[in-house]
């Protein structure tokens, strides 16, 4: 398949590395000179903007850092929709807001582009190891033209609904994620004052009803690089939960000791 990504972050460039590794005619494009020559490397083409993937691509695949950078490397004038092709996808890996994913879904749509939201969890190792969790929305048509190109890194694929309803997803598993690590930090705090060692702890917590995947490697964690983008998430969750007219406390809190709590 014809393919394109853009942003190659820690996450993002394992997951291009494994569509090039697949045998995808692969175009990739960021601002930083480092992971092109790395994806040049592996097969893949290198493209001067976001407009060369969008001539190029049947699938798009974008995977930026925020709001902003997806707008500019979409809806810009160098910008993916600029040059793709009626039928073509774009598929939005990043974590961002619900009204950015319909913002660009609303400019598709009469250019007969189909839009996919498919948010991704497992962070570089899970890319790398081929391991990632995604939660993907759009129409069946469109989803099935992409499947292969999610299976060349993914454990699970979660259907989640139309367009617009895997972000939905993200941020509810996001903010799991989030509480889960301030639970997590308090307990083994406590036991570790207690005077009980952390492996001991993680066995306690594995085989009881606290058990959950971050308390289970809570000693091997090291996340502090990606406080960054925990905040941003929690910042996305809490206006979007202010716009369905929800109180989250509990994500507020996290937020504000994220410097704290992050292993």
């Amino acid at each position: 398949m014809k393919a394109g990504f853009i942003g190659l972050g820690q996450q993002g460039k394992y997951l291009a590395i494994n569509l090039a590794a697949a045998g995808h005619d692969l175009m990739v494009y960021d601002v930083r000179r480092e992971p092109l020559e790395e994806l040049a490397r592996a097969g893949a083409t290198i493209a001067d903007s976001p407009r060369a993937i969008g001539r190029h691509a049947e699938v798009t695949a974008i995977c930026v850092l925020d709001d902003a950078q997806l707008e500019a490397v979409v809806l810009g004038p160098e910008g993916v929709l600029a040059a793709a092709a009626p039928g073509s996808v774009v598929v939005i890996h990043s974590t961002v807001e619900p009204s950015s994913i319909a913002k660009i879904a609303t400019a598709a749509a009469p250019l007969k582009i189909d839009v996919i939201d498919a948010p991704v969890s497992g962070g570089e190792p899970g890319a790398k190891g081929k391991t990632m969790s995604y939660m993907v929305g759009g129409s069946d048509q469109a989803v099935e033209r992409c499947l292969p190109l999610f299976r060349t890194s993914a454990r699970s694929i979660t259907r989640t609904g139309p367009s617009g309803s895997g972000i939905r997803a993200k941020l509810a598993h996001q903010l799991i994620v989030c509480i889960n690590m301030l639970a997590a930090y308090e307990g083994m705090r406590l036991g570790r004052e207690a005077g009980l060692p952390s492996a001991i702890l993680e066995q306690v917590v594995h085989e009881g009803g606290a058990q959950s995947r971050i308390a289970d490697h809570w000693s091997q964690l090291s996340l502090r690089s990606a406080t960054p983008v925990f905040f941003k998430d929690l910042q996305i969750c809490l206006k979007f939960a202010h716009e369905l007219g929800l109180s989250v406390p509990g994500a507020a809190l996290v937020q504000q000791l994220l410097e704290q709590i992050v292993p």
